[in-house]
């Protein structure tokens, strides 16, 4: 099954939402406000797509934070521990696909990708 993680009021995950129903996709959706950070999976997040591309440094919450904060943001133990306590720092969405490929963000073009590859 397809997990999508992320923040239910989030433009980019309710365009991803969307997306996945239209195509009859059946997935599960964890919201990172109501049900938390799924801290064992940031490790292996971290490892497949790399930290620049799991933190948003150009969100609002990452602008918000002490630069002494940001700073220590260097490796993923500093990492997991900030998109613990500050949600919105994780680009949104991120799924998990069928076939245990991690994406993130939204593109129609490389959602369609994916699920050709999960479908066939």
């Amino acid at each position: 099954m397809t997990t999508l993680y992320g923040i239910a009021n989030c433009d980019s995950v309710t365009k991803a939402r969307t997306w996945l129903t239209e195509q009859g996709v059946d997935y599960g959706f964890v919201d990172f406000k109501k049900q938390g950070v799924p801290t064992a999976l940031l490790p292996g997040w971290i490892a497949t797509v790399g930290l620049d591309t799991l933190i948003n440094r150009r969100g609002p919450t990452w602008r918000k934070l002490d630069a002494e904060v940001q700073a220590r943001v260097v490796d993923a133990t500093s990492a997991i521990a900030v998109m613990q306590a500050h949600s919105s720092v994780i680009k949104r969405p991120v799924v998990v696909w069928a076939d245990g490929v991690v994406t993130v963000g939204f593109s129609r073009e490389r959602f369609a990708e994916r699920l050709a590859v999960c479908s066939s």
